[in-house]
């Protein structure tokens, strides 16, 4: 056996939302607060709605980050205080880059209410790099069939953001990274090469294996790889995995709920908009969620 090439494991657990939705939290955690340029990752259900139950997540601000919405089942609308109004289905990529700030909702259509829809996705949050976290805010929609795959024995690539063996993703990005949609029939292999500095995998079924280690990772699990380590993965079984990664910041990062900066300060100041109504709205819905520290009797997690 060779030597151990992971850094971290990280087993998120299940935090239920109400109404038949539960998320898993990988990032930030106790043990690992970013994986390259990725500050916060979510695994989204799956849910199956019945009844009135629907995805209701009310207009909330955002600053210093960019959103990332990848769905394997389902489909969310999205609209923002830019005018933005976008279905996401599964395989298209919602891009929203705060920067200076912006405010969203992330509902189920219309159309999927009371059909007993279904839900499974995930939502990552990209820190922009310190000289870009004020860029004016903006929102980009890309269809399946713009993303790039690679195929080869049993291993599928769908390369959502960044950049991987050779592979370039259209999705535009401020930094190095590495955000892909791996799938692995049984006994297939794929190498993930170290050209990003930090790197993780995180299983969202089946389950993963590292050739020339003992034991194997199930789903909900997220694997965090030790720099420079060249690694093929593999599976007994039919798998999907999300690769993420990239080159880590010099910054620290502060992230308080919704809100990301370099500047502690600025994470006040925008705390401070919000309570004042400084955000911008979204048009045709206008709910309004007060910041978690106004509320009795709600922590922040």
């Amino acid at each position: 056996m060779t030597e151990n090439p992971v850094d971290t494991i990280i087993i998120p657990p299940s935090r239920d939302l109400g109404d038949g939705f539960s998320v898993r939290r990988a990032l930030p955690s106790a043990q690992r607060r970013m994986v390259g340029p990725f500050i916060f990752f979510d695994q989204m259900g799956p849910a199956a709605f019945t009844g009135e139950q629907a995805l209701d997540v009310r207009p909330h601000p955002h600053i210093g980050l960019a959103t990332v919405t990848f769905l394997l089942d389902g489909e969310i609308m999205h609209r923002d205080s830019l005018g933005s109004e976008q279905v996401i289905r599964p395989g298209e990529v919602n891009w929203m880059t705060a920067g200076s700030g912006i405010t969203h909702s992330e509902r189920t259509p219309e159309s999927q209410r009371g059909v007993g829809a279904s839900l499974f996705g995930l939502q990552t949050w990209v820190a922009l790099p310190k000289a870009k976290e004020e860029i004016g805010a903006s929102f980009r929609h890309y269809k399946a069939n713009e993303i790039p795959v690679a195929e080869d024995a049993g291993a599928r690539l769908t390369l959502v953001a960044g950049s991987a063996d050779g592979l370039v993703s259209p999705v535009e990005t401020q930094s190095d990274m590495i955000y892909g949609d791996l799938t692995l029939a049984p006994g297939a292999r794929y190498r993930f090469s170290a050209e990003h500095v930090e790197r993780a995998i995180y299983v969202v079924s089946g389950s993963l294996r590292i050739e020339g280690q003992d034991g194997a990772f199930g789903a909900a699990q997220l694997v965090v790889l030790k720099p420079g380590a060249e690694v093929v993965l593999t599976t007994e079984e039919h798998s999907r995995l999300m690769l993420v990664g990239g080159e880590p910041f010099p910054e620290r990062r502060f992230i308080y709920w919704n809100f990301v900066s370099s500047d502690a300060e600025r994470i006040e100041q925008a705390k401070r908009d919000w309570r004042d109504g400084r955000f911008a709205r979204v048009d045709g819905d206008d709910e309004f969620i007060p910041l978690p520290e106004d509320v009795p009797g709600v922590k922040l997690k």
